[in-house]
């Protein structure tokens, strides 16, 4: 079978067990650091992927996917609005809310909170909120009851106990012989939830929208909460719906509400590759240096070469050969190695927290307490041609340098 005399001289050198030892070393160190790069790369934007993919979960599975409002002020007729957006076939779901910031007061404890009122008959429809219950029922707020459901923190921070009286306290004033006051209401704790958001757990108080309605004098609803089939359909589905309604109506998507956050996330992910390419980089450095040594200890047969014909194009041929092996060796070791980790990640971090006896991620103080990994074959194959391409273009100048090699110098003194 044919093949080029400068692709067997680069396999050899490249195999062949050289005098200096100094530059095998270099050679395997500079695999190993593309393998090690490629791994880390790899690996830490599976786990990136992972914390994004849980947030946006753990997000959506309590925010709406969409949201419909007034721009007028509170939304009156939402029964009729909600079967027209129903309409869409996206639209699994759709359920009421009103949102007001209040105060509550328990045993001497005060928490500012975010006071929701929902309509538990239908909130299963957009959020996960009725599944997340530690204690109680969503169904237990009724119209008149005055009963409230506090998340997990919240409730602990307050000292409060199922059945517990809370009192809940307005920004609206009213006005009696003694002076301006607050206005105040007892409630009831029916319910406690845990959905392992900080944001969500320490300053939420679902009540039922009723309620919540005459204890803020609002005539009507903040708007309604949608539920999408395809969340990633969500800017689409809200740009469709609000051609079919009124235009006093504002739809709202997730996307847009959530934006800093997600772009922030995506920013990291981005200064995460370019600093761990950077590793990759590192390692290339080191194929420059081997395939300079190279040219230096292989000058006599380099000259002999020229000599017999070779070109430098030719020339470079072979020491590009030679440091390409070294990159697609070690790209394809790391790639290997970062699947791999990648996809078993979480029980590797289990066998070590085993063998250390300590917990990295503590439940106490983080909400997500192990790692998840979403490896993503688009990511794993930009990494692996951005590393090759890489090692690819550490090889140009150690071979450039070998074909401006003058066989006269070398061979002066043989």
């Amino acid at each position: 079978m044919f093949r080029p005399l400068g692709l067997c001289i680069g396999l050899r050198y490249t195999r062949a067990k050289r005098r200096n030892h100094f530059i095998s070393f270099i050679s395997l160190t500079s695999m190993l650091g593309v393998s090690l790069g490629v791994t880390a790369l790899i690996t830490v934007l599976s786990v990136m992927n992972g914390f994004e993919h849980e947030l946006r979960s753990r997000i959506l599975g309590m925010t709406a996917h969409a949201t419909v409002v007034d721009r007028n002020g509170p939304l009156r007729d939402w029964k009729a609005l909600a079967d027209t957006v129903k309409t869409h076939p996206l639209v699994e779901g759709a359920a009421p809310y009103l949102r007001a910031e209040a105060m509550l007061t328990h045993l001497g404890n005060v928490q500012g909170v975010v006071v929701q009122g929902i309509l538990p008959e239908v909130e299963g429809e957009v959020s996960v909120i009725g599944e997340r219950m530690v204690a109680g029922r969503l169904t237990g707020l009724g119209p008149g009851r005055f009963g409230m459901v506090l998340g997990v923190e919240l409730a602990g921070s307050l000292g409060a106990d199922i059945g517990d009286k809370i009192t809940l306290i307005t920004p609206q004033s009213i006005t009696t012989p003694a002076g301006v006051l607050p206005r105040l209401k007892q409630f009831m704790l029916t319910g406690v939830f845990e959905v392992g958001m900080h944001e969500y757990d320490s300053a939420l108080c679902l009540v039922h929208v009723a309620d919540a309605a005459r204890l803020f004098r609002i005539d009507g609803v903040t708007g309604i909460r949608l539920r999408l089939a395809d969340q990633f359909a969500a800017p689409l589905v809200s740009r469709e719906i609000g051609e079919r309604i009124a235009s006093h109506y504002r739809v709202v998507d997730w996307t847009q509400e959530h934006a800093s956050f997600f772009r922030a996330l995506k920013t990291e992910k981005v200064v995460m590759f370019v600093l761990l390419m950077l590793v990759v980089a590192v390692a290339a450095f080191n194929i420059v240096s081997t395939l300079v040594m190279v040219v230096n200890d292989k000058a006599a047969d380099i000259a002999i070469l020229r000599t017999l014909g070779f070109g430098p194009a030719r020339v470079m041929g072979i020491f590009i050969v030679q440091g390409t092996v070294i990159g697609f060796v070690g790209t394809l070791l790391g790639m290997g190695g970062g699947v791999w980790l990648a996809t078993h990640v979480d029980a590797v971090v289990r066998a070590l927290e085993g063998l250390l006896h300590m917990r990295f991620l503590p439940p106490d103080l983080y909400y997500i307490s192990e790692l998840p990994s979403d490896m993503r074959w688009p990511d794993v194959f930009a990494i692996t041609l951005a590393a090759f391409g890489i090692c690819l273009v550490g090889t140009l100048y150690p071979a450039w340098r070998a074909a401006r090699t003058q066989p006269a110098e070398v061979l002066r003194y043989e």
